[in-house]
């Protein structure tokens, strides 16, 4: 009879209440595998953190190691670790054959029997090492360097897995599910508070902005949640600031006035004017130092100094001279932003929202608007508790939370 391959692991953390030890053991049972439980130490409070130790074993080595992948992403780490591996890149923009996979959650990894903590932590990286000073940082594939060490395989990889709030009013608020039947005011208080708390411990609070933010008449309760000091930066394509500068020197979007809601004659095109005026002027800046523009989110933006990172797409207009059309480029000045992030908004473009999302660590509290619940859901599902998903109108939204900060700022 074939001798099954096993592997000793250790868990720790809030494994009940997080829901991480049956999530663990769903994994290897679902993958092959069985497990046997050589120790469990659980918390005496709820302040307290749980230890077990399991013994992973499966039919192969191959399917042990696919296993121990698996579960090491809810923090699983061998019981006795091995320092990790690495091997050069190859050519400038090519990990290693079998390099590892970096999730958005906080990683170490094991460098000359010490634990180094990977920076930068974003999903879908690579993880390079120095093995001179021993340290560790995420890596997008186009930044890859020949000759650079980069980890392959799954040893000497610690995860941390993302746990719920203790808090118990923060706990029923971020763990409840994507629903258009959460009492709004509710919602709507919670992220002020989000808001508030971020600012507090000196964090940036990023807005991803679509353009039915104008489209909806809420462009300038988003304005004015800039001038209150909430927005440390902006991240949107070319058709938000069109749309909203198009508003404000010819009060329509896409041609239909913001005043009364209808077509306007040679509307179709205001947004091209719109565009050739900032594009006559230089930039955005340029447009409201002339007096071209004198209203709206992208004024504002550009008095407060508020910085805002437009990425440009296949299908615009233009574009605005400010729009980065490099999309590398882009994600490179987008990281800069989302890795200073505490919180996270973004509203009705998924698009953008999705991208974003993709670079922001796991504890960033990410808040997720629009009134198609099916892109609130696919925004939300990023294995966060952190994330919070509302559907509702993004007009009728920013409003209240604006209303809510000027109450109680």
């Amino acid at each position: 009879m074939q001798q099954r391959a096993f592997e000793d692991i250790r868990i720790e953390g809030h494994l009940i209440d997080s829901g991480i030890m049956s999530t663990v053991m769903d994994h290897i049972i679902a993958m092959g595998g069985e497990f046997e439980s050589l120790e469990f130490t659980v918390g005496r409070t709820n302040q307290d953190a749980s230890v077990a130790v399991l013994r992973v074993s499966a039919p192969t080595r191959v399917l042990l190691d696919e296993i121990l992948l698996a579960v090491q992403e809810h923090g699983a780490v061998a019981c006795e670790p091995s320092d990790a591996a690495f091997v050069a890149a190859p050519l400038d923009g090519v990990f290693p054959e079998g390099f590892y996979s970096t999730t958005n959650l906080e990683t170490d990894v094991r460098i000359a029997g010490a634990w180094a903590r990977v920076a930068n932590p974003e999903m879908d990286l690579g993880v390079r090492v120095s093995s001179q000073t021993g340290t560790a940082d995420a890596i997008p594939m186009a930044d890859v360097r020949a000759g650079e060490l980069y980890v392959v395989g799954h040893s000497g990889i610690r995860v941390h897995p993302q746990e719920r709030p203790r808090d118990s009013q923060q706990f029923e608020f971020m763990a409840s599910a994507v629903s258009s039947e959460k009492p709004k005011a509710q919602v709507v208080a919670e992220v002020a508070r989000m808001l508030r708390d971020t600012r507090e411990a000196g964090r940036e609070v990023i807005a991803v902005v679509g353009p039915a933010v104008v489209h909806t008449g809420a462009g300038d309760h988003l304005a004015r949640l800039v001038a209150l000091g909430y927005v440390s930066v902006m991240f949107g394509g070319n058709a938000i600031a069109v749309h909203d500068i198009e508003s404000a020197m010819f009060g329509t979007s896409l041609g239909v006035s913001m005043s009364e809601g209808t077509p306007t004659h040679g509307g179709h095109q205001h947004h091209l004017k719109a565009i050739n005026a900032v594009r006559a002027a230089g930039s955005i800046a340029s447009a409201v130092e002339q007096g071209l523009i004198g209203k709206g989110l992208m004024y504002t933006l550009v008095k407060t100094g508020t910085p805002f990172v437009l990425a440009g797409s296949i299908r615009d207009d233009g574009p605005l001279p400010d729009v980065i059309s490099d999309s590398m480029v882009a994600q490179a000045e987008m990281r800069t932003y989302a890795q200073r992030a505490g919180a996270c908004l973004m509203l009705s473009t998924m698009l953008h929202s999705i991208a974003t999302g993709n670079m922001l660590p796991a504890s960033v509290t990410t808040v997720c608007v629009d009134i198609n619940p099916a892109v609130v859901t696919k925004l939300a599902d990023r294995g966060s508790w952190q994330t919070i998903g509302v559907v509702t109108d993004v007009g009728l939204f920013l409003e209240q939370l604006v209303g809510e900060l000027e109450r109680r700022p």
